[in-house]
């Protein structure tokens, strides 16, 4: 079987795969990206392809890689070119595509051939940078940047800079857009200010520190999109068949695509491929996509993980196939937690969202399991249901009894039964499972010493947790309760059934 390459373009052996043509492979590098993992060739470089296949932005990335090795020389093998395989579910229909993602010109190793990274500072027609360096890529640390290449992300990609200033004298109208995509909250503001400091720690001169404020623009963006990348051997191969040839690199995601970057008028033209996908947004203010996704997204796979997995449904397509957990689930993304985001939604957008995430939650192609999400479960409520729940009650004055309910099942789900080298153990439906959270002994301990009630009214007022006293919220505490005793007494499936009115169906 060939090997994917641009010799094998022309040779189009199935009619499964979308080819890009020549044109595309000719295109000139407007793009420098530092990083070659997965997130990045299955949302930014899918993108910038989709945009060049629409004659829109009309440029291709240099990828940098810190070290020789790994995928670099998957990538010169292939000449760039990966395969995205799309899988999912979009307005209620199953989506499967595969792309053949031409937007990789190079990929150069930072350790072996940083000259010829630098050498890209001079090309005029480089607009945007890009980085996907991990959490960890976007800290300050002690940096040479003279060093051959200087230490860290922030450290390459100043020397970067201040080469470009070189080779064009300071000219502020070659100045880049430079987009990073860590997941970390305002990470355009954070590598920005590293940036600063370690020119200044590296003595640099005034003029310079003048061009990098004023002729660069360093955006906040978010990104989500599932990008479990390779697939596994079996699936591999039978993929490849499938194809009708070989592919390193191949590379599956979900259909679902946000990329969100908060940048003005300027920002928005330089990075012109926004208008190739609905699922890319330029605009001055992103936090409510932050807001939606954290609340949610993030916020209904919290309050649901602990009641979906009690309920014997290990993983969330298998919940999303439970009509009684799925109900549970719309319900309390819609009906509680979309009414308690603490931001300013309309409420159009915010159903519109929703509709998308339960999409992404019937997702046959991605395998995400509850206990998964269940790590650090105490941390994950309080960052990311508490404010809803306290907004929900400032806005409406009531008992979000899906709230109430997810809170339950996070008691329950937390109720020890023993303890193995550090690791305490829950126990449902005569299985055992491992509570991977901080205040695992913290719950032990209660549950050795408490009945439900006083429980859920201890561990609601403890403001070390929450950071707010839950029990000064008229009713919570009684709903919780009440779910809890239910939980204990006849198990999650009746416990659902039961909230949602519906009669249990026994065998």
């Amino acid at each position: 079987m060939p090997q994917l390459s641009t010799q094998l373009l022309s040779q189009a052996p199935t009619g499964k795969v979308s080819f890009p043509s020549a044109e595309l492979l000719a295109l000139p590098e407007k793009v420098l990206q530092f990083g070659t993992g997965v997130l990045l060739r299955g949302l930014p470089d899918y993108l910038i392809d989709k945009a060049n296949r629409q004659g829109i932005f009309k440029g291709r990335i240099v990828v940098v890689k810190s070290t020789d090795g790994g995928d670099i020389d998957a990538f010169r093998r292939q000449d760039g070119l990966y395969t995205l395989g799309i899988r999912g579910i979009e307005d209620g229909q199953e989506v499967s595509e595969n792309v053949v993602c031409s937007a990789i010109s190079r990929v150069l190793s930072a350790k072996s051939q940083w000259a010829e990274v630098l050498a890209c500072a001079t090309n005029p027609e480089l607009t945007v940078v890009i980085s996907n360096t991990t959490e960890v890529g976007i800290q300050l640390v002690s940096d040479d940047i003279t060093q051959w290449p200087p230490q860290s992300f922030p450290g390459k990609l100043l020397a970067f800079l201040l080469a470009r200033y070189r080779a064009f004298s300071g000219d502020k109208s070659k100045g880049l857009v430079i987009v990073p995509t860590e997941l970390i909250p305002d990470n355009g503001t954070k590598l920005e200010s590293i940036l600063l400091e370690q020119a200044h720690r590296n003595g640099l001169d005034a003029e310079f520190i003048d061009w990098l404020e004023t002729a660069n623009q360093v955006c906040n963006s978010l990104v989500d999109r599932i990008v479990p990348g390779r697939p596994d051997a079996g699936t591999q191969a039978t993929l490849e068949a499938e194809l009708g040839y070989e592919d390193e690199l191949l590379t599956m995601s979900e259909v679902y695509t946000l990329w969100a970057i908060e940048g003005d008028a300027r920002v928005k033209s330089v990075l012109s491929f926004e208008q190739a996908d609905a699922g890319v947004i330029v605009q001055p203010d992103i936090n409510l996509f932050r807001e939606l996704k954290l609340r949610l997204l993030n916020g209904t796979h919290t309050l649901s993980c602990g009641l979906a997995f009690l309920a014997g449904l290990p993983t969330v397509r298998e919940a999303m196939d439970d009509a009684d957990v799925t109900s549970f689930i719309h319900n309390l993304m819609l009906g509680d937690l979309l009414p308690g985001i603490p931001y300013a939604v309309d409420e159009k957008v915010g159903q519109r969202f929703g509709m998308q995430v339960l999409d992404r939650f019937r997702n046959p192609a991605i395998e995400h399991r509850w206990l998964s999400i269940s790590m650090n479960y105490t941390a994950k409520l309080q960052m990311r249901n508490v404010p809803s729940l306290l907004h929900y009650y400032r806005k409406l004055r009531a008992v979000p009894h899906y709230m109430a309910l997810g809170f339950a099942a996070y008691l329950r789900f937390m109720r020890a039964e023993r303890e193995e080298q550090g690791v305490w153990y829950g126990e449902v439906n005569g299985q055992e499972y491992p509570i991977q959270d901080e205040k695992a002994s913290y719950y032990a301990g209660l549950w050795q010493r408490l009945e439900p009630a006083e429980l859920t009214r201890t561990v609601l007022h403890n403001q070390a947790l929450w950071g707010h006293d839950l029990l000064a919220l008229p009713g919570f505490a009684d709903c919780v309760t009440r779910y809890l005793e239910q939980l204990l007494e006849q198990g999650a499936r009746a416990t659902v059934a039961q909230a949602l009115n519906r009669k249990v169906v026994v065998g």
